[in-house]
């Protein structure tokens, strides 16, 4: 059975705004609706997607008190939805479960926590999230925080992991919980391969021969990566899928951002929408990479390591645009498709698809057996 997962996406956000899973999310600029939207069920659905990590995001600059928050608020939205829809989706964290959810035609949410501050350099607090559900964890985000340093910090904190980052990975290990090497510095990936006894996860990165950007991953990481037997997800970001792009679209995402933060503060004000509407049409004009170039990034890590070791994190509802042909997640079987235009067998597309980070999920909550 071919099990479609998408390893990173970042509904919780959404569903922090007000947005409703349980029918079809609207793209606007009015009150009730929203000016990026790539997710709800009903798309999971046309999209054939059996299960999805949601991202249980905390920015860096919160305090530590304020992410914890933010952390519980996110899980406590992500609860109520999957309550509020159970003819459409349930809970997994195990591949066992979501295997079982399948079967019973239900669409699994997993849980995993992007950026470790919420843990606030306590292990029990780590402990508890796994309880509530948290799988993976994505040590860092934007900055370098207590656990290690991230790849888009101005200047390193710590050269790799920290004393304390280090006690995180052995713990992590321990309890069964995936260790999401995405945004972490080159030094802290190294470091994390050093001090795991169990394979690690790239939830959601690309290719750096490919874009050369620092949230993407050498060819030497990749090899290392796979080697420790883990696995990296294609993010479907498309200032990481190619470098030109980026370099166009760089001032137009920023001018975005800032956009949407001012009409989130008043989305009713009819000037705002406007601006709103502008900076989104705006970035929309610059010419985005197709969807094929996911599956471009795909062949490169399978040209060096091997279809184990590759699948799929969108960063669906965290990116403001997608590849050009694959605006939501309802077009996801554009991906499969294109592998198989491209020779892949049935075998390997399985693998690709969502086996391959089953697999690791799985070998990481036997180890503390």
């Amino acid at each position: 059975m071919l099990f479609l997962l998408d390893s990173h996406c970042d509904a919780p956000l959404m569903l922090a705004k007000g947005a409703d899973f349980g029918r079809r999310v609207e793209q606007g600029f009015t009150p009730g609706r929203f000016p990026i939207t790539h997710v709800d069920f009903q798309r999971m659905k046309k999209g054939g997607v059996n299960g999805s990590f949601f991202a249980i995001y905390t920015s860096c600059a919160l305090t530590p008190d304020q992410a914890t928050r933010r952390a519980f608020e996110l899980i406590s939205r992500v609860y109520d939805a999957v309550e509020q829809n159970p003819d459409q989706v349930a809970f997994a964290t195990t591949p066992a479960q979501a295997r079982r959810n399948a079967h019973n035609g239900l669409i699994s949410i997993f849980m995993g926590m992007e950026n470790g501050a919420p843990i606030q350099k306590d292990l029990s607090m780590l402990r508890m999230f796994r309880r509530l559900g948290i799988t993976y964890m994505t040590l860092t985000h934007a900055r370098s925080n207590e656990i290690c340093d991230s790849c888009t910090s101005p200047e390193p904190r710590w050269g790799g992991l920290s004393p304390f980052g280090r006690e995180v990975v052995e713990e992590m290990n321990r309890i069964g919980m995936m260790i999401d090497v995405s945004h972490i510095s080159d030094d802290s990936f190294w470091d994390v391969l050093r001090y795991s006894k169990a394979p690690v996860v790239a939830t959601h990165s690309c290719c750096r021969a490919l874009s050369d950007h620092p949230r993407n991953m050498t060819d030497e990481m990749i090899v290392a990566l796979a080697e420790k037997g883990g696995v990296i997800q294609v993010n479907f970001y498309p200032s990481f899928l190619d470098t030109t792009y980026a370099v166009k679209a760089s001032a137009l995402i920023d001018a975005q951002e800032d956009m949407q933060d001012v009409w989130l503060k008043d989305p009713s004000d009819p000037a705002v929408q406007e601006k709103m509407r502008a900076a989104v049409e705006a970035l929309k004009a610059i010419p985005r990479p197709s969807y094929k170039r996911i599956v471009d990034h795909i062949d490169h890590v399978v040209k060096l390591v091997g279809v184990k070791h590759v699948g799929l994190g969108s960063d669906f509802d965290g990116i403001e645009v997608c590849p050009e042909g694959l605006d939501d997640i309802s077009r996801m079987q554009k991906i499969i498709i294109e592998l198989r235009k491209r020779g892949y067998s049935e075998y390997e597309i399985r693998h690709i698809a969502g086996g391959n980070f089953l697999r690791v999920m799985e070998q990481v909550q036997r180890l503390p057996e």
